[in-house]
């Protein structure tokens, strides 16, 4: 079948190696001149199953309120006059209840834990390399109320089976050695040891090479203008070299998914939540993370990446805006300092911003749309990375007629009203 992938972050990388692994004929559309060049490029390296979860939970409100005035702060936004960016704000407030936020965690860890799954086979199969390892991710709280709010995490974990560890101060030293000089910082952790560690940026472009070495073909500095339909769906995909024609078209652009859609009559629940990281050079391994340690107060994950570290955050709500912000470089560098004091020096990181493509609930969007030979693949957040193979999988497994291996209950447009 001849299939058209729109987007090669790890997301649209990861569905054509799976459709070319299953014998398709498929074109991957890329504005850039390499996979990975936007979101995926410098994330905060986590593929953190056990830590899946939505931003939508109870409680979350009254939190940003205090979030909003935080030196460093967290949650940024910048008010615009774009309906989308209320509809979208609106819709997650209404997920902010107890029972959403179990239901939206359950459909989150379900998909995340398939997919780290899928990657240890990619990774056995293939011979992969992106600097990963796979020992698990620590939540470090600094507070005794962070550490008793974690309950209602470990209740939904418990559920799906997910592995963890509640340790105090010397247990998080225990699995993160560094922490030992700043022990005085913390009061516990909440380890989650199935969780893995590695180069987003890397594991794509491998990925793609391995894709074409199956036959796919990546088209890059194409401009994807716009998606042309009649009564039997869609009919091309224009660009800025001519248009292109398919079988089936996977709509894998991330945050600008929604841009595309709005034409044709879908209001796709996407909306550009921007981060921020930076990588430091290592200079003192001794002293640096083992793996990811995410900091609850701050919500900014520093991770083991090799030589370098990862640290990564901030959610910050100002529509497609890509302006580099010194103050959200202060949050990060302030994070890293603290923690790990001696591993190496913030003045030599590269600093850079990437938008997530967010929906109100957290969980992704996957599979079919009201179009048909039209589907979805976007809305995948901070966990794009995580649930990158998953995603790649099933996506071939529904264009295929298979049945996929996950139940794929509440993961597609219909959770919206759309079918």
């Amino acid at each position: 079948m001849q299939i058209l992938v729109l987007g090669s972050g790890v997301i649209g990388t990861t569905v054509a190696y799976y459709l070319a692994r299953d014998g398709h004929e498929v074109t991957v559309l890329e504005r850039q001149n390499a996979p990975a060049m936007e979101t995926s490029y410098a994330n905060a390296g986590e593929v953190s199953p056990g830590y899946s979860a939505p931003w939508a939970g109870p409680g979350v409100p009254m939190k940003a309120i205090k979030w909003l005035l935080m030196r460093h702060s967290p949650l940024v936004i910048r008010p615009m006059l774009d309906p989308a960016m209320w509809r979208w704000g609106l819709a997650m407030l209404r997920n902010c209840t107890q029972a959403r936020y179990e239901i939206n965690k359950g459909r989150m860890v379900r998909l995340a834990e398939y997919s780290r799954d899928c990657l240890q086979q990619l990774r056995r199969d293939t011979g992969i390399r992106y600097d990963e390892r796979a020992l698990g991710t620590l939540q470090l709280f600094r507070t005794q109320q962070q550490l008793d709010g974690a309950a209602k995490d470990i209740e939904v974990l418990k559920a799906h089976g997910v592995p963890y560890q509640l340790l105090d101060r010397i247990g998080c030293v225990q699995y993160e050695p560094a922490l030992a000089v700043v022990h005085h910082k913390f009061v516990g952790g909440l380890r989650l040891p199935g969780d893995e560690t590695g180069d987003c940026f890397k594991f794509t472009q491998a990925l793609a090479r391995l894709a074409e070495a199956k036959g796919a073909r990546f088209r890059f500095g194409v401009d994807i203008t716009d998606i042309a339909r009649d009564a039997q769906g869609v009919t091309a995909v224009h660009t800025n070299v001519g248009p292109f024609h398919a079988e089936r078209y996977v709509l894998a652009l991330g945050s600008y998914s929604p841009r595309l859609l709005a034409p044709l009559g879908i209001r796709l629940p996407v909306y550009p939540v921007k981060g921020f990281s930076i990588t430091v050079p290592i200079f003192d391994a001794a002293m640096a993370p083992e793996s990811t340690v995410m900091d609850e107060t701050f919500k900014v994950a520093v991770t083991r990446l090799g030589d370098r570290i990862r640290v990564g955050g901030t959610a910050q709500l100002s529509g497609y805006d890509l302006q580099l912000n010194d103050r959200r470089r202060d949050t990060l560098e302030h994070v890293v300092t603290d923690l790990f004091p001696q591993a190496g020096s913030v003045q030599g990181a590269e600093f850079w911003t990437g938008l997530r493509p967010m929906t109100p609930d957290g969980t992704p969007l996957l599979g079919a749309t009201p179009i048909p030979r039209l589907l979805l693949a976007t809305g995948h957040g901070t966990l794009g990375w995580t649930m990158a193979a998953g995603t790649g999988r099933v996506m071939a497994d529904l264009i295929a007629g298979r049945a996929p291996e996950i139940d794929m209950e509440g993961l597609g447009l219909g959770r919206y009203g759309a079918s």
